[in-house]
């Protein structure tokens, strides 16, 4: 894939993208407003992400060293977790957790058709087979309501999503997990400091998975993930597949991975965890200011509120539009120099990968023709929302 940028970096992924599959405006060249702009976060911590660079520097240990435990550390202590086991991307967060918990060929993991491949890939990669229940039209999340004729006795485990920031209902999830006796392996790699009923998402199921990709709401300046748990077994299952399935060095225990984080890291990580509330509740801040902008737009179905106990940290700000008019609007925000990205043009029950399958999920193939996220990070100003607002109004007009 070509390299594109993110508010003004250069990215190996959709412009403004979590490192996934879209469709973006002002592709291969640098919109007037992007859809994720890091450069004021990157100014402001410039110096306090130095410094912890020339501290791994000084301590001359660049592989599982003492940056990496003491963000496993922190991290821990934020979410609320007994164990988190700091890897090298999201995607392999997901196949750790199945593989620690025991999944592979033969056995159904059921999931939402409306994610990132990497949801799915994970499920493929053990040799399991995902198994899609469709998602509801106004969360974007697995439809619970749709759970229960999935679920088969091969079934082994549910991977939901806590899709574009919003967290699943976890309490009804976890009730119906219980009942069949699954694993719940939350993949919350759009989601990192959103809480569902009270808690944070990715510490209610027996796993959470997480991404630290650039423009993820915690995001390293290069790739990263991470594994939290409770459970000391499915921890140490964990931590020994991300070093070539060795409990000590040399001594090969299973056959596993090389997805440790690196020093550098863990260190840029650590000095932007302290921020992650704040960042949150900005992102929330946003969000509301576009519910006021666009809630009066014809052909506009805007996110949702959450349930009490709920915070949603809108990784995304995602709308639909309605009555074919998606991709109109699209281009005339492109020409406008206002990026826009589609989360998915195709779910993944179309990929091609999967197409031979033939299924078929009326709500998320609907979604994949109507959604459209609009530019939002922790900074952005009312006047560039205004200005936005003003073009989406112009053209649905």
């Amino acid at each position: 894939m070509e390299p594109l940028r993110i508010g003004g970096q250069q990215s190996n992924g959709i412009a403004g993208s979590p490192g996934e599959s879209g469709t973006a405006t002002a592709a291969g060249k640098q919109s007037a407003i992007p859809l994720l702009d890091l450069k004021r976060e990157i100014a402001e911590l410039k110096p306090q992400i130095l410094q912890a660079i020339e501290g791994v520097l000084d301590e001359a240990a660049f592989i599982m060293g003492s940056q990496v435990k003491r963000l496993e550390q922190e991290v821990a202590e934020y979410l609320g977790t007994k164990h988190a086991i700091a890897l090298n991307s999201g995607t392999d967060a997901l196949v750790i957790a199945l593989l620690a918990a025991g999944i592979g060929p033969g056995d159904e993991v059921v999931t939402t058709p409306f994610t990132f491949f990497a949801t799915a890939e994970a499920i493929s990669r053990v040799g399991a087979e995902p198994v899609y229940a469709d998602v509801n039209p106004l969360t974007y999340n697995l439809d619970l309501d749709g759970l229960e004729a999935v679920i088969t006795p091969r079934t082994k485990a549910i991977i939901p999503v806590h899709l574009f920031g919003r967290p699943l209902d976890m309490d009804r999830l976890m009730e119906q997990a219980r009942r069949h006796g699954l694993i719940v392996i939350e993949d919350t790699a759009q989601a990192f400091g959103a809480e569902a009923g009270g808690r944070k998402a990715g510490t209610i199921g027996e796993m959470g998975c997480y991404s630290f990709f650039p423009s993820k709401n915690l995001g390293a300046y290069g790739d990263g993930g991470l594994l939290v748990t409770d459970d000391p077994e499915l921890a140490e299952a964990a931590a020994m597949l991300r070093t070539h399935g060795s409990k000590r060095k040399y001594f090969n225990e299973r056959v596993g991975f090389n997805s440790r984080l690196d020093e550098i890291q863990a260190a840029i990580l650590r000095v932007k965890l302290p921020y992650i509330e704040a960042w949150n509740e900005d992102r929330r801040q946003a969000a509301a200011r576009y519910h006021e902008l666009l809630r009066d737009i014809p052909g506009l179905m805007l996110p949702g509120e959450v349930p009490a106990g709920d915070k949603q940290v809108f990784h995304q700000y995602t709308l639909r539009v309605l009555n074919g008019r998606r991709d109109a609007l699209q281009a005339g925000l492109s020409e406008v120099g206002i990026s826009s990205i589609v989360y998915y043009p195709l779910p993944v029950h179309r990929l091609p990968v999967y197409a031979d399958r033939g299924l078929t999920f009326p709500l998320a193939d609907r979604l994949s023709q109507e959604v459209l996220s609009l530019p939002i990070w922790p900074q952005i100003s009312a006047d560039v929302q205004e200005h936005i607002a003003g073009h989406i109004r112009r053209l649905m007009g």
